[in-house]
This record gives structure tokens, C-alpha cells and sequence, in this order.
């Protein structure tokens, strides 16, 4: 029988990059180091998200493969990963913009709007990935999974919509990937020809 393995060292290899931010916002002597940590936070959650999405359909691609298999045991891990990315994202965003006014004030725009409620639709999604949600909530813990991909779309329009004409480069190709596998994910299940059943 194969042993599991701990995911504590994989707990700690997701912690160092935000070790690594709050180090830096803590430390550094440029003035601007909050603002500048906002982007690689948020860019790091949307890429942590886009991977624990991509295990489905790369398990269907790639079947019986251990690096699937592990990548399925570890989902949650990077989901939440992705969640406390996320949070981070948002409290170096608020404190940049330094005043509840003003953080009200850029609700309208799309590239807030849509983050905010990406961010909300995660915050149930990661308070019920303990085990015990999992076994009280049965069925219904399933469905509540599946608006990751609202999550998703939201987390793309919002990173795409940013100001900087370079960012809709970058969503597209970070989430090309995931769109690809999904694709396939609707064609393996709906589209491919299945063999006929025997007589």
C-alpha cells in the first residue's frame, strides 16, 4: 500500500509567496510597495484558481497518470490557496486606497465590481472545504463547488477589464488553458462517440 503523503510541505510551499509580500510591504523603503504588491497578489490567486480547475478535465486527459491523481487528492489545498491569495490581494487594495470613500467610490467601475464578487462567492467556498462541511453538507456541498466557475468568469472579466491595455493579453492567455480543458471536459461527456453496447 502507498503511503500519503503530507500535504504540510506543500502548505508550506504555497505560504512563501505571500510570506514574501507581507515581508516586503512591511520592510520596503518604496512608497508605492503596497500598490505595486496589489497585481502580483491578485494575479497569483487568478492562477492558483485557474490550475485547481484545470485537475478535472486534465484527469480525463491524461487517465491514470499519478500527477493527475495527486493533483485530484490536493485540489482543495490549492483552492483555498488560491481564496487566502485572494484575500490578500484585497487587503493590499484597501489599504493602498487608504479610505472607505474612495474604495466605495470605484465600486462601479467593472474591474472592481467584478472582483468583489468573485472574492464574496469564494469566501463560502473556502470556509466549506473542511471535511466536516463536506460530510454534513452531502450532496448539496457539490453544488455549492460548482460556482467556482462563476468565480472564474468573474475573476477573468475583472482581470482583463483592468486599465492597463496589457492585462487583457494576460487574462487571455493565463485562462486559454483552462477554456481548452473545458472544452474538452463538454466534449468527452456530451460530443465524443461512445461504443455501442453489446447485444
Amino acid at each position: 500500500m502507498q503511503a500519503k503523503l503530507s500535504p504540510y510541505w506543500l502548505w508550506a510551499l504555497l505560504a512563501l509567496p505571500p510570506l514574501l509580500w507581507i515581508y516586503q510591504a512591511a520592510t520596503s523603503l518604496e512608497p508605492r510597495i503596497i500598490h505595486i504588491l496589489v497585481h502580483p497578489t491578485g494575479e497569483w490567486a487568478a492562477r492558483l484558481l485557474i490550475f485547481t480547475l484545470m485537475i478535472t478535465p486534465l484527469s480525463l486527459l491524461f487517465k491514470g497518470w499519478r500527477g493527475t491523481s495527486w493533483m485530484r487528492r490536493n485540489r482543495r489545498y490549492f483552492g483555498v490557496a488560491a481564496f487566502f491569495y485572494a484575500a490578500l490581494h484585497t487587503v493590499f487594495y484597501v489599504i493602498d486606497k487608504a479610505a472607505l470613500d474612495v474604495v466605495l467610490a470605484e465600486l462601479p467601475r467593472t474591474y472592481i465590481w467584478t472582483g468583489w464578487i468573485a472574492f464574496a462567492i469564494f469566501v463560502p467556498l473556502a470556509v466549506t472545504s473542511m471535511d466536516y462541511f463536506v460530510r454534513i453538507m452531502g450532496r448539496g456541498w457539490k453544488s455549492l463547488q460548482r460556482f467556482t466557475y462563476a468565480a472564474a468568469v468573474l475573476t477573468l472579466v475583472h482581470w482583463a477589464s483592468l486599465l492597463d491595455w496589457g492585462h487583457p493579453i494576460g487574462a487571455a492567455v493565463h485562462f486559454a488553458p483552462l477554456i481548452a480543458l473545458e472544452a474538452y471536459r463538454v466534449w468527452y461527456w456530451y460530443g465524443r462517440k461512445r461504443p455501442a453496447l453489446a447485444a
